[in-house]
């Protein structure tokens, strides 16, 4: 097993215990994405982990969209995910990106494992649950951005960073630098 599906596999774990506990009545609540609800965070990281298959050819099971059924639209997601991280010869097999050839396992590691442990916050804000997050996944997703702050930035898929504490701690420091208020 490599070490992208074990990373994968603990936020994964981390976005299922949230999604598992949402409010059937808290779906539409507003979430820090600016227009978005905690239905969809969830729709946005269940499309986002079809977007990863698909270019390694790997099509999401059948089954109810996120906009109908978030939690089941998840584990779907996540089942095909984790499958596909857990073969050795699909996780190698490289394909085209718009950066030049990866494979499944290098996408994910370095994109995928990041917007889900974001996005975990993001539904636990949504729907007043608990927003602790790995610190140790904070700190390697806040490393590996900050040389690609500007890169970031422009993309507009990130706001402006947020002004934190000198002594916040590592999480609030990575959702500072994404543009997330942690307070």
């Amino acid at each position: 097993m490599s070490d992208v599906s074990e990373r994968y596999r603990k936020v994964a774990t981390q976005f299922t215990d949230r999604v598992r506990a949402v409010p059937a009545d808290a779906w539409d609540n507003a979430s820090p994405c600016e227009g978005w609800t905690a239905r969809d965070v969830v729709d946005h990281v269940v499309t986002s982990t079809g977007f990863f298959l698909g270019r390694a050819g790997i099509e999401l099971p059948a089954g109810p969209p996120a906009g109908d059924d978030p939690a089941a639209a998840w584990e779907r997601a996540r089942g095909a995910m984790q499958s596909a991280l857990d073969s050795p010869d699909v996780a190698s097999a490289e394909y085209e990106t718009p950066m030049g050839r990866a494979t499944l396992e290098q996408t994910v590691g370095q994109f995928g494992v990041g917007d889900v442990l974001v996005h975990t916050w993001d539904l636990a804000r949504a729907t007043g649950q608990d927003e602790t997050l790995d610190p140790q996944r904070c700190a390697l997703l806040l490393e590996g951005m900050q040389p690609l702050d500007e890169l970031l930035r422009s993309s507009g898929q990130f706001g402006p960073k947020v002004e934190v504490p000198g002594d916040a701690d590592i999480q609030a420091r990575m959702l500072a630098f994404i543009g997330r208020d942690p307070s």
